[in-house]
């Protein structure tokens, strides 16, 4: 063999031996960052056992990761450089590019927040817990965030009786900024960090929209419509959710801007029931972004968002002043708006303008802009 050729071996040699070291160490630290549901969690098979079988993954012969860190440098370039020139600095990173790599990748400043999609992929427990290293490893390096800082959450559509719950107690906390206003986010806790970012258009018509205006924000959430509101100038605002943990959440998201006064209240309720109830109450405007399936037990009856959106809407429309507005959203990607059966001066389709550029999927929500 020549000494070109006995060069070149050893320089292989030395790349394998590194990744070897690697992927040990991260193996080691797996478990410490990896937050999925405990009802989909998958136990991760010895050490040594797993990394013989699996060596492939992380090597540079394997062409799948190695199109996916391509692609993610890629979108990541474009992105980024984008959010940078908006003064954005919690957005859309990756979603579902590529079918082999069916994830979500939100960068929420310091940290990343990572969601498998559902799909059937053949692998085996081991196999696919090895995958999900490899992915985040290749996420690590390209959106220089240490492992640690990477949440991994594992997300399927909502299906029957199944609905998302708190599914860790680690109390993580971050305090992110989105158009000069600040929140927190949870991102070990929930399914969702408790900042939609799909919505960061929407929060912004909402906020441009409520000066004076006495403002009802319904299945409020952290409640950073409310916080818009009143970053707008509202005259009052009521938030109403049926979780006191969202609420207590809220509250302080408007505390950490400034919003503590008694104009500013908090209702924790069956929102469908609520609406039942006569209020001699009226709204200017009105924000309403129901899920889109929920049979939770101190909820009264089961709420389906197309089958009862009619109704809801009459209901919601009976709180809202004259000439007053609703914005109405939902992330049913099969909604159809009966809007001939609504009493509404108008019905209009505002999607386009509010879904924002990071996301490529123009499926992610529906929103219309109702007058009363």
């Amino acid at each position: 063999m020549s000494s070109v050729g006995n060069g070149c071996a050893k320089v292989r040699v030395s790349c394998i031996v590194f990744r070897v070291l690697y992927f040990v160490f991260r193996v080691s630290r797996f478990e410490r960052f990896q937050t999925r549901n405990t009802r989909h969690e998958t136990r991760i098979s010895p050490t040594f056992r797993r990394f013989f079988k699996h060596l492939h993954i992380l090597t540079p012969d394997n062409t799948k990761f190695e199109a996916f860190r391509n692609r993610l440098t890629k979108v990541y370039k474009h992105i980024g450089k984008w959010a940078r020139k908006q003064e954005i600095t919690c957005f859309r990173v990756y979603d579902d590019d590529m079918p082999d790599f069916p994830l979500a990748i939100d960068r929420y400043e310091a940290i990343a927040h990572v969601s498998e999609y559902a799909r059937p992929h053949g692998m085996e427990p081991d196999e696919h817990a090895a995958w999900l290293d490899g992915c985040i490893a290749v996420i690590s390096e390209v959106l220089d965030i240490s492992p640690e800082l990477i949440y991994l959450k594992f997300r399927q559509r909502q299906s029957g009786l199944q609905q998302y719950e708190r599914f860790a107690r680690t109390n993580s906390e971050y305090i992110v900024r989105e158009n000069g206003l600040r929140f927190m986010i949870r991102p070990a806790d929930y399914l969702d960090v408790g900042l939609f970012l799909d919505h960061r258009n929407t929060r912004k018509m909402v906020m441009e929209e409520a000066k004076d205006k006495q403002v009802l924000n319904l299945f409020a959430y952290t409640g950073s419509f409310t916080v818009y509101a009143a970053a707008g100038g509202a005259a009052g605002t009521l938030t109403v959710d049926m979780s006191n943990t969202y609420l207590q959440w809220a509250d302080r998201n408007m505390t950490l801007n400034g919003f503590s006064g008694d104009e500013h209240r908090f209702l924790q309720a069956d929102v469908l029931q609520w609406l039942r109830q006569p209020t001699g109450e009226r709204f200017d405007l009105i924000v309403i972004d129901p899920p889109t399936f929920s049979n939770s037990k101190r909820m009264y009856g089961t709420l389906d968002v197309q089958r009862d959106h009619v109704a809801l809407l009459e209901s919601v429309l009976r709180l809202c002043k004259p000439g007053g507005t609703v914005y109405f959203s939902t992330n049913y990607r099969r909604f159809k708006m009966e809007a001939e059966e609504i009493r509404a001066t108008s019905i209009q389709e505002i999607t386009q303008q509010t879904i924002p550029a990071d996301f490529r999927n123009e499926r992610i929500h529906k929103c219309f802009r109702i007058k009363k």
